[in-house]
């Protein structure tokens, strides 16, 4: 197997689980879900792997990371809100 096509494969199942796990994490935000500090925490987490392996630039990770934190505040603070 040709070395491009062996990091194609790699970067390919990296990339997956990055939108995966950002996807759980937006699906916790919806639900209101008491887990959505904990997914942050894992997004983030799978987020500087990418990074570390070369799948993923540091400043759009960065970028990514951000706004999810963002989006998670703005999610706690509408639930404060309401109480």
């Amino acid at each position: 197997m040709r070395n491009s096509a062996r990091k194609q494969v790699r970067n390919t199942a990296v990339r997956t689980q990055v939108k995966n796990v950002v996807k759980k994490f937006r699906a916790a935000i919806e639900a209101k879900q008491d887990t959505s500090p904990a997914a942050l925490r894992s997004a983030i987490s799978v987020l500087d792997k990418a990074v570390k392996k070369g799948v993923v630039k540091r400043g759009t990770a960065d970028r990514k990371k951000s706004r999810l934190t963002i989006a998670l505040n703005k999610a706690t603070a509408a639930t404060a809100a309401k109480q």
